[in-house]
C-alpha cells in the first residue's frame, strides 16, 4: 500500500491499512460497539464512533401540597382515581425502547382487558439492538399498558399493570 502524506514534501512514517479501518468501523456498526482497538506488534489501531445519547425528561417537579387543616371527624371518603395502580405493575427490567408488537404493522402483542399467562410475552424492549421479550410474571388481565410504543424507558419503570 503506498504511504500518504498531509505535506506535499513529507512522507508520514505511518503505513494504513484503510480497508482494515472499514472493517472495524462496519463491526462497530453491526455489534454497536463504541470503540474497538487492534494491536500488532508496534502498530496500534483504535477505531470509535460518536454515540447518540437519548435524553428522558422526567416528571416536572411539583410544589409540595399544603399542610392539611384538622378537621373534624367524617366518614372516610373513597379515593379519586389518582392514576395507575402500580402495586401490580410489571417494571422494565432495562433502559431501551418499548415496542408493543413483534414488528412493524403486526397486531400488538397484548391489549387492555386481555387475559394472560404467566410467562406470555407483553411487549419488547430493545437494548443495544437487542430485541428483550418482557413476560408476564403471573397470569391476570391487562388493565393499563402504561407506555407508548417506541417509547424509551428506564429501568424499573412501570410497563403494564396486571391484576
Amino acid at each position: 500500500m503506498a504511504e500518504h502524506s498531509r505535506n506535499s514534501g513529507r512522507k508520514s512514517k505511518m503505513n494504513v491499512d484503510i480497508e482494515l479501518v472499514r472493517e472495524l468501523a462496519e463491526l462497530l456498526s453491526e455489534t454497536g460497539l463504541s470503540e474497538i482497538e487492534v494491536e500488532d506488534g508496534e502498530r496500534k489501531l483504535r477505531v470509535a464512533r460518536e454515540l447518540q445519547v437519548a435524553q428522558y425528561a422526567g416528571p416536572a417537579p411539583q410544589a409540595a401540597p399544603a399542610a392539611p387543616q384538622p378537621q373534624a371527624e367524617s366518614a372516610p371518603q373513597p379515593a379519586a382515581d389518582s392514576g395507575p395502580d402500580l402495586a401490580n405493575a410489571v417494571p422494565s427490567p432495562m433502559v431501551g425502547t418499548v415496542y408493543l408488537a413483534p414488528e412493524p404493522g403486526a397486531s400488538d402483542f397484548i391489549s387492555v382487558g386481555d387475559k394472560v399467562t404467566e410467562g406470555q410475552t407483553l411487549l419488547i424492549v430493545e437494548a443495544m439492538k437487542v430485541m428483550n421479550p418482557i413476560t408476564a410474571p403471573r397470569a391476570g388481565t391487562v388493565r393499563q399498558i402504561l407506555v407508548d410504543n417506541a417509547q424509551p424507558v428506564e429501568f424499573d419503570q412501570p410497563l403494564v399493570v396486571i391484576d
